[in-house]
């Protein structure tokens, strides 16, 4: 009787152990999102290969973000030039924590296939590069987010602002370069700073 006792109450100990550190190895602590990220913005958007995701699914990464078009022929040539020049500057070792992302200010135009496309076209379509497109609402909001202003001028064209933003890993805005053709020193330094 002593013995099943012992045995019993040795089996309960080891169980209960293996049963906290289990629960220890598949707990993931993550940080509540901030306020100000953009990761508790609700919008779905399409990627370039019709995948739908959220802004929240680009947590952990640093975020090199713009708004563009692809049937611009003035400014957003210079932005995505501008980007291009911003990641073959980055150090190698820096490189597999950080995200390009361009939003589309014309989802009407800028289909899934039409991004896909233009990555291909701007030899932009590594897993590195993500092209977006939402709806006008949302594509609004986060115009608003960025402070970019856009406004359909024409049935093919629109104005806009030309602002280069980065993110922090939890979505926070740290760094914002306006201008086309900028010195990118100061953008690829934040980047540097925030890539692990």
């Amino acid at each position: 009787m002593k013995k099943l006792s012992i045995f019993a109450i040795s089996f309960a100990i080891l169980m209960s152990s293996c049963g906290s550190q289990n629960n220890q190895e598949t707990t993931e602590v993550r940080k509540e999102i901030s306020e100000l990220s953009i990761y508790n913005l609700p919008s779905v958007w399409t990627s370039q290969n019709n995948e739908q995701t959220e802004l929240k699914d680009l947590r952990g990464d640093v975020l090199v973000m713009v708004m563009i078009y692809t049937t611009c022929q003035v400014a957003c040539p210079r932005l995505v030039a501008d980007m291009r020049d911003i990641e073959s500057k980055l150090p190698n070792n820096k490189k597999d924590n950080v995200k390009f992302v361009l939003v589309s200010i014309d989802p009407e135009t800028d289909t899934p296939e039409r991004l896909k496309e233009f990555a291909i076209e701007n030899q932009m379509d590594s897993d590195q590069w993500l092209f977006l497109r939402g709806s006008e609402e949302d594509t609004r909001e986060f115009a608003a987010v960025l402070a970019v202003n856009y406004k359909k001028i024409s049935p093919i064209d629109f104005s806009h602002s030309n602002i280069i933003s980065v993110f922090n890993q939890e979505g926070e805005l740290v760094h914002q370069k306006e201008g086309l053709g900028v010195n990118n020193g100061e953008t690829i330094q934040a980047i540097i700073d925030l890539a692990k």
